[in-house]
């Protein structure tokens, strides 16, 4: 049976995560304690849920914090047949702030006596047995809805193949570092097109950034480093049964450099792993 297990802050998606799921095919449930996971493990599986794809159940800050407390073992003491997964879903304090004011929504640990941030903060702290064993992390706090149920769809159900999956991430260092990225490679040390007028406003898929890049040896010598490092490390990756990779290409602004590297690694990875996808977050 495959069980996927959708925790994450609240406000970082977890609602849109399971409602996708839901139009993929597997009985979701909501707000599961989890304490009553393993009976209905075993109800699962004793019943016919053969027209499902899988079940998907969301755990998160709504339990006890006695039961999230002892997911670990709940989940070690499921049957060895039970395939399970677990999507963790987050985004920056101020993201989740933001959302929570818009939607005027009450945070299920505020209260009088707790205000929103600190609820926010407290809700990590209760949810680290959950996020520390998690099979994926998502970073949302730059994503659309419709971002998140297509990494939905491309990440965590892309990967039943049994084929690695592999998110190339551009990104700016001054807005942060991803917070779901396995590898970071900074690449601030080449040539900045931004201080050349005529490009600052271009991107690194367009020709004439690409075409400046490319003029400059050292871009050529540090792609070559990082596809080498890449050549030979995915592979081992991939043979320790990792599931989920995300490979983080980051430049001051998130624009140009880094652009124009992340792209070139995925054409030139995209035949190697049939799984990989492509992101460039500043350019959403």
């Amino acid at each position: 049976m495959q069980l996927i297990i959708i925790s994450g802050r609240s406000g970082s998606g977890k609602s849109t995560a399971l409602h996708q799921l839901e139009d993929e095919g597997y009985y979701c449930i909501d707000n599961l304690p989890v304490s009553l996971l393993p009976a209905l493990v075993d109800k699962a599986s004793r019943e016919e849920f053969g027209h499902f794809e899988g079940m998907a159940v969301c755990i998160d800050a709504r339990n006890a914090w006695k039961d999230l407390a002892n997911f670990g073992p709940v989940m070690d003491s499921l049957p060895g047949e039970v395939r399970s997964e677990i999507l963790f879903l987050d985004a920056q304090d101020s993201a989740l702030i933001k959302r929570f004011s818009e939607t005027r929504r009450k945070h299920p640990l505020s209260s009088d006596t707790m205000p929103l941030a600190e609820a926010i903060d407290k809700e990590r702290l209760l949810l680290e047995p959950i996020a520390g064993v998690a099979s994926l992390t998502l970073d949302t706090s730059q994503m659309t809805i419709y971002e998140l149920r297509d990494a939905i769809k491309q990440r965590l159900l892309g990967a039943r193949s049994g084929n690695m999956s592999v998110l190339i991430q551009s990104f700016g260092f001054k807005r942060g570092v991803p917070t779901d990225a396995d590898l970071v490679f900074d690449v601030r040390m080449l040539p900045n097109p931004h201080w050349v007028k005529e490009l600052r406003l271009k991107n690194g898929l367009e020709d004439p950034v690409r075409e400046f890049l490319e003029a400059q040896p050292s871009t050529g010598e540090l792609y070559d480093d990082i596809r080498g490092f890449l050549d030979r490390w995915l592979p081992r990756y991939r043979d320790s049964n990792r599931s989920y990779m995300t490979v983080a290409i980051g430049c001051t602004g998130g624009h140009h450099r880094s652009v124009y590297l992340a792209d070139r690694l995925f054409q030139h990875y995209r035949q190697t792993y049939p799984g990989i996808h492509i992101r460039h977050r500043e350019l959403q």
